[in-house]
């Protein structure tokens, strides 16, 4: 592990930012400005509903690690409209000793990918990645990329990777995560995959309106609703469609 625990910066200056506005006001957010927030395993899910915040907290690790915004290796600056947010710029963290000389030395010593599900095929194209084929489909470029550039300790930050990928694919990707941490690497994923959270040893961070709590695979609530799916769709679409 490279990074012990999240905060955002409490000087003055830092502090007369945070009012009563965007993104300050996301539950997970305010919750990050107040208690920080640990790492207590190589590989961190954050999940929760769409709007909870968990990208914004996924983009904000990664602009605060130095990773761009738009997406892609650390150290690797895009062409893009991009401005640092508000809440990565006022990220800092309490580095482990393998992570100080990343943390804390120049941007040209860190290592790791922001993958950002929007952005991603561009991204890796931009970096010229070999060994892609051209008709390959997005799902399999993703996982031959996954391979290619997820491969030394760093911090990698992905957004939603599961978004081009399949079943199968899913599960091929959790073994590039466990290999990847097996080698001093963080990752801190931010996804509503089922299949993806069920890493063995993962910690599981459940965001909200209760702001952000550690939970159990077999809590959450994605894992019930999947599991209550599967076996009677009815009740569900009874609701939808009639």
């Amino acid at each position: 592990m490279l990074i012990e625990r999240a905060y955002v910066d409490r000087s003055e200056e830092a502090v007369a930012r945070t009012g009563d506005r965007w993104p300050w006001t996301v539950p997970c957010v305010r919750r990050l400005a107040e208690d920080g927030l640990k790492f207590g395993a190589p590989v961190t899910f954050l999940v929760g509903e769409n709007g909870s915040g968990k990208s914004t907290l996924a983009e904000a690790l990664a602009e605060g690690f130095g990773l761009d915004s738009y997406g892609g290796s650390a150290g690797y600056k895009y062409a893009s409209s991009r401005t640092p947010s508000e809440l990565g710029c006022a990220i800092r963290f309490d580095p482990t000793a393998a992570g100080r000389r990343m943390v804390r030395g120049p941007r040209t010593r860190r290592r790791g990918f922001f993958l950002r599900a929007e952005t991603a095929w561009d991204a890796l194209a931009r970096e010229r990645l070999s060994g892609v084929p051209e008709m390959m489909s997005h799902g399999e470029g993703f996982l031959m990329a996954f391979r290619e550039k997820f491969r030394q300790p760093g911090l990698y930050v992905l957004d939603e990777p599961e978004a081009a990928l399949s079943f199968t694919s899913c599960l091929e990707l959790v073994g590039v995560l466990a290999e990847l941490s097996r080698g001093g690497a963080q990752i801190i994923c931010a996804t509503h995959s089922p299949v993806l959270t069920a890493l063995p040893g993962a910690e599981i961070v459940e965001v909200g309106e209760h702001g952000m709590r550690s939970v159990a695979w077999e809590e959450l609530g994605l894992v019930d609703h999947w599991r209550r799916y599967l076996t009677d769709p009815r009740a569900y679409l009874r609701h939808i469609i009639g």
